[in-house]
C-alpha cells in the first residue's frame, strides 16, 4: 500500500553492461533510492524495439521497489529511432537466440553484483521479449528466480519456421526451465494463438514445472500497450498487472 508520508525517489539512466562475448551494450537502468536490499528485474523489449514504453516500464518497476534493467538487444545492429532499428533487425531475422542469452547473462550478473540487490532476479518480456523470457529462463547460465511471459509469440514454433538465428523453439527447452513462470495472454491473439498457449501449458504440466497462465477474453496481442488504442484492453491490463505484482512479490521478495 502507498504511504503518502514516505520518502520516494529513484535513479534512472542509460548505462552500458557486459553482453554476449564481452561486448558492452546499452541498457536502460532504473532503481529505487535507498540501501535496499531490492529484488531485480531483467526486461526484454518487444520487436518494435528498445523504445519509450520499455524505459517507462523500467521506471514503473523502480517505483514498485525493484531494480530494473532493459538491455538494448539490437545495440550491435544499428542506432537511430527504435522503429528504424527494429525494422532492420526484423529484416535480418531477429536477434540471434545465443546472443540474447549471452546478453541476459551479462545483465543478470551485473544485477546480482549490486550491493543493494537481494540476489533474486526475475525476467519479463512482451511479444518477442516474452519468447526471450521463456528462452532465458530455460537456458541462462546465470539463472533466474522468476519469469514472466506476456503474449510471447513463437514460443511454440513449427519446424518449418525455425531459422539459423532462432534454431530451437523455446517450448522444446521446457524440461530445462529453471524458475516459476507467469504467462499473460489474450484470446484474440494470433501469435500466440490460444491453441499454442494450451500446447505450452501441456508441456509445462508434463515436465512438472511451476507455472500460472491467464487467458483474457476480449483481449489480443499487446493488451498492456496504452499507446496503441487498437491493442490496449483496460480490464485485462489492470488485472494482468495485479497478477504480475503478486507473482513477483511471492517469488522475488527477500
Amino acid at each position: 500500500m502507498d504511504d503518502t508520508g514516505a520518502y520516494e525517489g529513484m535513479l534512472a539512466e542509460t548505462i552500458t553492461v557486459p553482453g554476449d562475448g564481452g561486448d558492452r551494450i546499452h541498457a536502460y537502468f532504473a532503481r529505487p533510492l535507498g540501501a535496499g536490499p531490492f529484488p531485480a528485474m531483467l526486461l526484454f523489449h518487444h520487436i518494435p524495439g528498445w523504445d519509450e514504453w520499455y524505459r517507462e516500464l523500467a521506471r514503473r518497476y523502480a517505483h514498485h521497489g525493484y531494480v530494473a534493467i532493459a538491455p538494448d538487444l539490437y545495440c550491435r545492429d544499428s542506432h537511430g529511432t527504435a522503429e528504424d532499428v527494429a525494422a532492420k533487425v526484423r529484416a535480418e531475422g531477429g536477434a540471434p537466440d545465443e546472443r540474447v542469452i549471452g546478453d541476459a547473462d551479462g545483465a543478470i550478473a551485473f544485477l546480482r553484483a549490486l550491493p543493494y540487490v537481494n540476489g533474486r532476479v526475475g525476467v519479463m518480456g512482451t511479444c518477442s521479449g516474452g519468447r526471450h523470457s521463456v528462452l532465458v529462463a530455460s537456458r541462462s547460465r546465470e539463472g533466474v528466480d522468476a519469469a514472466v511471459d506476456c503474449w510471447g509469440g513463437n514460443v511454440v514454433t513449427p519446424p518449418e519456421r525455425l531459422t539459423e538465428r532462432q534454431p530451437v523453439a523455446p517450448i522444446d527447452y521446457t524440461a530445462d526451465l529453471q524458475a516459476p513462470l507467469l504467462g499473460l495472454f489474450g484470446e484474440n491473439d494470433r501469435s500466440p494463438t490460444p491453441e499454442q498457449v494450451a500446447e505450452h501449458e501441456a508441456a509445462l504440466r508434463r515436465a512438472g514445472k511451476e507455472y500460472e497462465f491467464h487467458m483474457y477474453p476480449n483481449a489480443g496481442h499487446g493488451f498492456f500497450y496504452y499507446q496503441y488504442p487498437q491493442a490496449y484492453a483496460a480490464e485485462a491490463a489492470v488485472d494482468g498487472w495485479e497478477k504480475l505484482w503478486d507473482f513477483l512479490g511471492r517469488h522475488l521478495a527477500a
